[in-house]
């Protein structure tokens, strides 16, 4: 009997951390690039004062909207945080009739016409009962997006869409989006992706001119170690840990996370991670020239043993 209850208590553990790791996963921590964003869709997106209804800002006499193209590295929270300004940003709350927001991932094979068929069935479009051309995929869309009164249009993982160092699509991609961003019922086009997205299309002045750069700030330990301190005591509260002894971990951390907002697990002990083996074996090479190759290697060995994983 006292070994069921043990296997039982053990399995109740296992579904408490389970639990409460959950609840940590699920957590938004707002930081100072939240309210950037929030600053820099104020001044794209309007509040008529009439009709309370919500709109672009126009920059030009022809109506012309303005895009905003955020960048950042492959899971540094782009999408989150992309989602949670526009889920924040006054009238743009989905009604029965309207969709003041549309927003895809890039499809795969990205190509124009996926991306079309995407965005057509993002706001409730039976894509496949007629037969279109891609062109006319994009007129249709521009008329949904009247319809529903969609104001902003996001494209995630944008990158997709232009291939680092192929530039030969990039032009035409980027007019089918200017068409979305001039005339009646135009639309704030936001796209966001990892920082060659904005190093393949910004060869076109005219990017320049219609999107703003939002690139996420790297996290350093001058600006962010005591936030990250913070959160790492609280998250430890609320499993029930200990806090672990400061040190450098958050050196570490930082480090692990490639100075992006983005908190992993971690141990008491201190792990040798594939980082630390490639930063000692550079550290050592450069210690020992080539010529006391044997030297080196003689080193090595030692300290590998000294300070390797245990």
């Amino acid at each position: 009997m006292g070994r069921f209850k043990c296997i039982s208590d053990i399995q109740s553990s296992k579904e408490n951390i389970r639990v409460a790791v959950a609840g940590i996963r699920q957590r938004y921590i707002a930081t100072k690039r939240d309210r950037d964003l929030a600053t820099a869709l104020d001044r794209v997106i309007a509040i008529d004062e009439d009709t309370g209804n919500v709109e672009p800002v126009r920059f030009t006499s022809t109506g012309e909207t303005r895009g905003i193209i955020v960048v950042d590295g492959a899971g540094g929270g782009k999408t989150s945080l992309v989602k949670r300004g526009l889920a924040a940003q006054p009238g743009l709350e989905a009604t029965d009739t309207t969709r003041p927001v549309i927003g895809i991932t890039v499809p795969n094979p990205a190509t124009l016409k996926s991306v079309a068929q995407a965005a057509l069935k993002a706001t409730g479009y039976p894509v496949g009962e007629k037969r279109l051309t891609v062109w006319g995929m994009w007129e249709l869309l521009r008329e949904r997006f009247q319809t529903l009164g969609t104001v902003v249009f996001w494209i995630d993982e944008a990158h997709d869409l232009f291939p680092h160092g192929s530039k030969s699509e990039a032009p035409h991609i980027l007019k089918t989006f200017k068409s979305l961003m001039q005339g009646d019922g135009a639309v704030i086009v936001i796209l966001s992706g990892v920082g060659t997205l904005w190093d393949s299309i910004s060869f076109d002045h005219q990017v320049q001119r219609r999107y703003s750069k939002f690139e996420l700030p790297p996290v350093t330990a001058s600006t962010d170690s005591k936030l990250i301190w913070k959160l790492l005591v609280n998250f430890c509260d609320q499993v029930g840990l200990e806090p672990p002894d400061r040190g450098d971990l958050l050196d570490r951390i930082i480090h692990a996370g490639r100075n992006q907002k983005r908190l992993y697990a971690f141990r008491r002990r201190r792990c040798w991670t594939c980082e630390d083996h490639a930063l000692f074996r550079k550290r050592e090479i450069h210690r020992f020239p080539q010529s006391n190759w044997r030297l080196r290697k003689r080193h090595n060995r030692t300290s590998y043993s000294e300070a390797g994983p245990r």
